[in-house]
């Protein structure tokens, strides 16, 4: 992947805000981080998108006018019900070759199986099919010109909706890691910037689960992604002074089994070179921008 200098994503992923706190081995509420152990979790919201019983409530749809054709979906290992509007799935590429019959179930034409999705994420992608976003939603700050998620009310049972649990890793992990790649699968390129810049927005997450979430990024994104692989490499960086202490982040390169590692090496002696290129240039050579 890095054949060439890595350069930092521009999306507004990161804050300014958002420097490792050298005196602290845990992250303020901007950073986004703890090193902290992961606690399972009691409660999870329940699903919001459509489900069983589908309702068109915004009128939003690709065409604009919705036909009466509903596809029943059948979601995970546990085969959750999920149905939605043929117009509206079929904003998604991968969903219109399914509809053509590729991969549909020779006993219903209006049924698709796809076991090796978690419901839900596939709750939020319907969500964002239907509403143009899903839970928790992105706001625009005016007064600060920045991008926020919606505050959550706690509910008092460990609620944690900035994660997920995803049966591939038998663990938790960000949940807008997954929705950024299940997005790339089926070609929602405008749910992948909203995923996207999403990233790195959450509080309170422990490093165990954002480095399980670089290695599924990894996994599950091909090696020309540019965003949101970077966006792990300038995220681990930038919070350097927690994960060179971490434990986790320890057992992970000494296990290796993916490329995250190397590009991160490669990521940080650019980031090394920079700074020793700054401070021998001399002052009156500087350009500052």
């Amino acid at each position: 992947m890095f054949s060439r200098r890595f350069e930092p994503p521009q999306a507004k992923s990161f804050s300014k805000t958002s420097k490792a706190n050298k005196s602290s081995s845990s992250f303020s509420k901007n950073h986004g981080v703890s090193k902290s152990r992961h606690e399972p979790r009691q409660h999870r919201r329940p699903t919001t998108a459509a489900s069983a019983n589908v309702q068109n409530d915004t009128g939003l749809s690709p065409t604009g006018t919705l036909t009466p054709s509903i596809v029943t979906l059948v979601i995970g290992k546990d085969q959750r019900i999920f149905a939605a509007h043929e117009d509206v799935l079929c904003a998604s590429p991968w969903f219109q070759q399914a509809l053509s019959n590729q991969y549909m179930d020779p006993q219903n034409s209006k049924r698709i199986h796809l076991p090796d999705e978690e419901p839900e994420i596939f709750s939020s992608v319907l969500e964002y099919l239907y509403k143009g976003d899903y839970y928790p939603r992105l706001i625009h700050n005016k007064r600060r010109n920045s991008w926020e998620i919606e505050q959550i009310q706690d509910d008092g049972q460990g609620s944690n909706e900035s994660t997920v649990y995803h049966h591939a890793v038998d663990g938790d992990l960000l949940k807008d890691t997954v929705i950024y790649c299940t997005a790339d699968k089926y070609g929602l390129e405008e749910l992948k910037r909203v995923a996207l810049r999403k990233q790195g927005l959450q509080s309170a997450i422990q490093c165990s689960t954002i480095l399980s979430s670089a290695r599924y990024a990894y996994a599950n994104t091909p090696d020309t992604d540019s965003k949101l692989r970077a966006h792990y490499l300038a995220l681990i960086i930038r919070s350097r002074s927690t994960f060179k202490r971490s434990g986790t982040m320890q057992l992970e390169m000494f296990n290796g089994g993916t490329q995250l590692f190397f590009d991160l090496f490669v990521a940080l002696c650019n980031h090394v070179d920079d700074i020793s290129s700054a401070q021998n240039t001399p002052r009156s050579n500087r350009h500052f921008f």
